[in-house]
């Protein structure tokens, strides 16, 4: 098996770290692609020992137990629950009871999962029936009948309702019904799980009326869209939006109602028509009113992940191609665009080779899983190599992790998705190194995450510290998973071939396709090329996965020919496309990442070099390379724009910060910029009709939330109030341009805007909050960054000077006139 030791050497114990564009090295123009490849192959295998080998099979005796400490594992979770939290929707394992909405102190957007109908118990239905325990899932289904109820003035997320709520109970209904005919158990049961299922997809069905048919986000359970709270929802994840067909079609082919499927389907087809039509990619947040993208992110994880998941699964689920049409076109353009070797970096849709972050979040260890069934399984070998080896790194996949996999969010809530993604790669390949995989993932699980109340959600991997938290989810997908994985097939009471796992892991059979929606015309879809129908049948080659990691383990040792010692490589001669140079780094101690767009971030250490000589020479090539970094950064200031303000009583000493411009407003070039007092928005996201504070926003600076509507709309009605530029606020907590990429806010393709317009992140417009919380009438300049660091500079020279005259007044009136002739050749000053 890979070992962990050099992963630890290369990524842990770095010292110093520069991120550079090769692009300006001497790199040929054709080499952009090459050279992510090669580096994201280079990482990958760094992170492998050459002299791993090929995994033992997994003894049946062994199998057999850890199938067994998978069951009492989910017991240990689940009593846990019944005996100290239910009917709450989750049990909180450390304080030993449950978590009620509006009682439990809230924690804001997260509990919208919440809706006090014990969702934990629904969605853990199905898992009782597949662990064969017949006897609590009839007690389970009494309880869920006689306890749970939909009519509350709650506000839910429509997408955790519909997964865990709606998949719960139509799973459970499905398998009580297989289980009444089949195992002559339960012989009361009238369909009451279904009625149920029906009830709460009708109190779901408000959210859907929307221009564009793409459902809200949240909905109340009893009012639906008339609560005064809902009245200015606009946005809505892609994820949220395209996945609620697998239950709504199986909902209306079960009640033989069809608003439920027609409605979903509406809500595909819109989707599919915003997607980029030069890229095929989709973003990640989105208006539901108007079809505007808010967030042009793309990838595999948070916010869209589960819309290709349910593209595939309706194919499979419902026998309409078109889905597999569309998931097709989506998954070229994936692997063309995120993909980098076995890594997936977003991108923006609209200008995919430009990367949108530096980071994986781990939702987006599901997509090997994903590509499984879809049939491309070398991509998934290496994928899901890569997470296995961030797993090994960190004892679990942290929330979120860097491309040198470093730790970027260190939490993790026992997710399911790398296990689940364990289980179709061994289904489908037999390969006993998943096995293996799936062992050390649950051995860590109770090391460190079992508590005596359950499972503990960790909120820090590096600390081990635990958190208040087990969501239902550990027990509907994680353990069933887990069971799954080391359960034969043929050991289990149903054929698990028969059914499609919805994104929570519930159960819907292939037989739903022969019931039909007779109100739905599934030819009415465009006509897609023979293209997107190809690549659909999953390879049985049993030997493949061991075939694509071992050359990936021998890649740096095996192809990177060596640089002799006595000729040191300078940075200035440095050629990313030749394998010499590649090597010779590699021997300095210096790692490179690769960050898209031809940018790569170098790291050095002492621990990794060669020799203590090459040691020394890594770290004078790396002060080089800083040097010739240095170079390139006036030429990256001139796409920045400056917010700038004084810091003094006097108007002497002036600071800026870092702000983004738009497509659809006037540039600021040169010296040209707009001055003026700035004032607060109201409301605050400026999206209303008309602002509030109209009056006294005339020849002002305007500052605007993101969010609600679109960043042009919010110009026009700036512009409408008389404000002479509008600054734009991010509204995700903790974002800053130092960390994140800047970008350029996108229009309408209408050019009426005359004003201009920057956007700034949060990080940074706390600071300039700050200062306008001290100087109430606080005046801002919006100018190009670079002039503003020019004029810095320029005003930094006149003082030295100014101190070189003083200094030098008594010395030969010789020097005294050259001092003087000299100050008369400086430019002047320029104004701010």
């Amino acid at each position: 098996m890979p070992k962990i030791k050099r992963t630890s050497q290369c990524f842990l114990n770095t010292t110093s770290g520069v991120t550079t564009n090769i692009s300006s090295l001497n790199k040929p123009k054709n080499m952009t692609f090459s050279l992510s490849l090669i580096l994201a192959l280079c990482l990958f295998t760094v992170l492998a020992s050459s002299d791993s080998i090929p995994t033992q099979n997994m003894s049946n005796k062994e199998r057999e137990a850890l199938r067994e400490e998978s069951r009492d594992m989910f017991y240990h979770a689940y009593h846990a629950y019944m005996d100290n939290a239910y009917p709450a929707d989750e049990l909180m394992p450390l304080s030993c009871k449950g978590r009620y909405r509006g009682v439990t102190p809230s924690r804001g957007d997260m509990d919208d999962i919440l809706g006090n109908f014990s969702m934990t118990l629904v969605d853990t239905l199905d898992t009782l029936v597949i662990l064969g325990d017949f006897a609590e899932f009839e007690h389970a289904v009494k309880l869920v009948i006689r306890d749970v109820q939909f009519d509350s003035d709650i506000i839910v997320s429509v997408f955790e309702t519909n997964i865990r709520m709606m998949g719960g109970l139509l799973s459970a209904h499905i398998l009580a019904e297989y289980i009444r005919k089949n195992a002559q158990v339960m012989p009361w049961y009238k369909g009451e799980l279904l009625e149920m299922a029906r009830d709460l997809g009708y109190r779901l069905l408000p959210a859907f009326n929307t221009s564009t048919g793409i459902p809200h986000a949240r909905v109340n359970l009893r009012y639906g869209m008339k609560d005064e709270l809902l009245k200015k929802s606009r946005e809505t994840c892609t994820a949220c939006a395209g996945t609620i067909l697998l239950e709504f079609a199986a909902l209306s082919r079960l009640t033989g109602d069809p608003i439920f499927e027609a409605r979903a389907h509406a809500a595909m087809d819109a989707l599919w028509k915003l997607r980029h039509r030069g890229s095929d990619l989709m973003g990640t947040v989105l208006n539901v009113h108007s079809g505007d993208w808010v967030r042009r992110d793309s990838g595999v994880g948070a916010g869209i992940d589960s819309y290709y998941e349910y593209l595939f699964k309706s194919y499979v689920l419902l026998g309409d191609d078109k889905y597999l049409a569309r998931f097709n076109r989506h998954y070229n353009a994936v692997m063309k665009y995120v993909s980098e070797g076995p890594m997936l970096l977003d991108v923006l849709m609209h200008r995919p080779h430009a990367k949108s972050r530096n980071f994986m979040d781990a939702l987006l260890a599901f997509w090997p899983g994903l590509q499984v069934l879809s049939g491309d399984l070398k991509p998934a070998v290496q994928t899901h190599e890569m997470l296995y080896q961030v797993m090994q790194m960190h004892t679990f996949i942290p929330e979120a992790f860097t491309i040198d996999f470093q730790i970027h969010w260190g939490q993790h809530h026992l997710r399911p998705e790398f296990i689940e993604s364990t289980y179709f790669l061994y289904r489908a390949t037999g390969d006993h190194h998943y096995l293996q995989v799936g062992k050390k993932a649950l051995k860590a699980l109770q090391q460190y995450a079992k508590v005596p109340c359950g499972y503990a959600a960790v909120n820090d991997v590096r600390t081990g510290k635990h958190e208040d938290r087990m969501d239902s989810f550990v027990l509907s997908e994680t353990f069933k998973y887990l069971y799954l994985l080391f359960t034969e097939p043929q050991d289990l009471i149903l054929n698990i071939d028969e059914f499609v796992f919805t994104t929570e892991a519930h159960l819907l059979p292939l037989s739903l396709a022969q019931l039909g929606n007779s109100t739905y015309n599934f030819r009415q879809s465009e006509e897609h090329n023979v293209l997107d129908f190809m690549r659909t049948c999953p390879s049985s080659n049993k030997l493949f996965p061991e075939k694509v990691r071992k050359p990936l383990r021998n890649f740096i040792t095996g192809s990177c020919p060596r640089t002799p010692a006595t000729k040191r490589l300078r940075a200035l001669d440095f050629q990313a496309s030749n394998a010499d140079h590649l090597r010779a780094v590699y021997d300095m101690g210096i790692t490179m990442v690769s960050l898209g767009d031809g940018k790569v971030r170098l790291f050095h250490s002492f621990y990794n070099a060669k020799s203590p000589e090459e040691g020394e020479m890594g770290l004078q090539f790396m002060q080089e390379m800083l040097e010739l970094t240095k170079l390139q950064s006036l030429n990256q200031l001139a796409q920045l724009q400056a917010v700038a303000y004084t810091v003094d009583d006097k108007g002497s000493e002036w600071t800026a910060l870092m702000a983004g411009p738009s497509h659809f407003s006037p540039e600021l070039t040169e010296d040209e910029f707009v001055e003026s007092e700035i004032i607060l928005a109201e409301p605050s996201r400026a999206c209303e009709d008309h602002l509030v504070n109209a009056e006294k926003v005339q020849n002002k600076i305007l500052v605007a939330e993101r969010g609600d509507c679109t960043f042009v709309s919010k110009a026009r009605l700036a512009q409408k109030a008389g404000a002479l530029a509008l600054i734009v606020c991010d509204n995700v907590p903790g974002s800053s341009g130092e960390t994140q990429p800047m970008f350029a806010m996108s229009g309408d393709g209408i050019n009426d805007v005359t004003i201009p317009v920057v956007f700034m992140y949060s990080q940074e417009f706390a600071k300039l909050s700050t200062v306008m919380l001290r100087k109430p009438h606080l005046r801002v300049r919006i100018m190009q960054m670079i002039e503003f660091k020019r004029w810095q500079l320029a005003k930094e020279a006149k003082a030295n000077e100014t101190t070189t005259e003083t200094s030098s007044s008594t010395s030969s009136s010789t020097s005294s006139s050259t001092s003087t002739k000299t100050a008369k050749k400086t430019k002047p000053e320029k104004e701010l």
